[in-house]
């Protein structure tokens, strides 16, 4: 994979003497394996459609502490700001979500499936009946089938919450190398047993499984093209600190079928925030912009105090502020590897995100993985908020 150093420190609008003292962009020049318009490829890459797959059923928050096995007392409602999210019925696990995502994908497109070259799921949960996971053969081979895409190269990744935005970095590289042009990201998260099996075991406030209580189920996709007449997406970036990699750990269930999380949450939020604020920097540096410059800022969904605050945290430190920050999870919740393109859909869908609008992408997975990408809305949203 070709990539391209980030932004020098003279073109980044943060400076690390002047406003956060030593950095992590300062020590070492750049921390993201960044792609950006125009270099090292023959092409520009665009999102061209995306597609969400969500549930019938929905639990509300009310209704899941009440079910907890012990009095708890914990307001989680007014912690998060989560009202409900959408999980699994009979008959749906990850395959069902991905497979239903990846045709409301198409729906919004001008290709046909037989035109995807390159299927890759990205969900951490690979389920194909309730409980069991696909893991061989790969879960994105029963997608391309299902779909009707049996000649594209087809494979999985993982990469926690930051899958399927890893999924559109490999394409991006791939396509403005010129060895596809046209590719597909799914993934379809049955993610709520964590928050079930959560549930049997939580005590208080502070238990490392909180955060599982906040998950819900979703399947989200997104096709990735050469760009006809522009740049498409003007930059994408990631990096891993791995120093962090045992604030969010999960395990097999020891009292039900699936898994059970376990989150130093306070430990995690402090660390993203500083060191995500270098990062954005460097990202809008290699974009040639400023942070007021993005009309739409979509963050990881966590909790809403958690992203108001981090988001306050480095408006501070970059002396600017995005136009809008994204706020979907008082009906979904965190939909793990889905949450930034369920977030998309929805915005799109309601006219709010428009031709024209610069967004951000901001991905935050455990691990502890950032990946960042810019890209401006053009005709991708002509398809949107209407019957098709």
């Amino acid at each position: 994979m070709e990539h391209t150093a980030g932004s020098k420190a003279a073109n980044c609008p943060l400076h690390a003497e002047d406003q956060m003292g030593e950095t992590q962009t300062e020590r070492s020049g750049h921390w993201l394996t960044m792609q950006s318009a125009g270099s090292g490829g023959n092409w520009g890459c665009r999102i061209e459609s995306v597609g969400v797959k969500l549930p019938a059923q929905r639990l509300t928050t009310k209704d899941l502490m009440s079910r907890t096995s012990h009095r708890t007392k914990i307001q989680l409602e007014r912690l998060t700001g989560i009202h409900e999210r959408h999980v699994v019925g009979p008959g749906e696990n990850s395959f069902t979500l991905a497979t239903g995502a990846a045709r409301d994908c198409l729906s919004h497109s001008h290709h046909q499936a037989s035109d995807i070259e390159m299927v890759i799921n990205a969900s951490i949960t690979r389920s194909k009946g309730r409980s069991s996971q696909s893991f061989e053969p790969p879960l994105s081979l029963y997608v391309k089938q299902a779909i009707g895409a049996t000649q594209a190269v087809n494979f999985d990744l993982s990469n926690a919450c930051a899958g399927m935005l890893t999924g559109v970095f490999v394409l991006q590289d791939l396509v403005a190398r010129g060895e596809i042009s046209c590719g597909m990201v799914v993934s379809g998260e049955y993610i709520s047993h964590l928050s079930w099996n959560a549930a049997q075991q939580i005590r208080s406030l502070f238990s490392k499984q909180l955060a599982s209580l906040t998950l819900g189920d979703a399947g989200a996709a997104v096709i990735v093209e050469r760009a006809p007449g522009g740049p498409g997406i003007d930059v994408i970036g990631f990096t891993t600190l791995a120093e962090h990699s045992r604030l969010c750990l999960a395990f097999p269930s020891s009292v039900g079928p699936g898994a059970q999380m376990y989150t130093k949450s306070r430990t995690l939020h402090k660390v993203a925030i500083e060191d995500m604020a270098p990062l954005v920097a460097e990202t809008i540096g290699e974009a040639g912009i400023d942070l007021a410059d993005i009309d739409y800022l979509i963050p990881h969904q966590t909790s809403a105090r958690a992203i108001r605050a981090g988001t306050e945290a480095f408006v501070q430190r970059l002396g600017a502020r995005p136009k809008h920050v994204v706020l979907n999870l008082e009906e979904y919740g965190n939909t793990s590897s889905t949450t930034l393109f369920v977030a998309l859909h929805k915005y799109l869908d309601e006219k709010k995100i428009r031709k024209g609008d610069r967004v951000m992408l901001l991905a935050l997975a455990s691990g502890i993985e950032i990946g960042i990408a810019i890209f401006t809305i053009d005709d991708l949203a002509d398809s949107y908020g209407h019957t098709h």
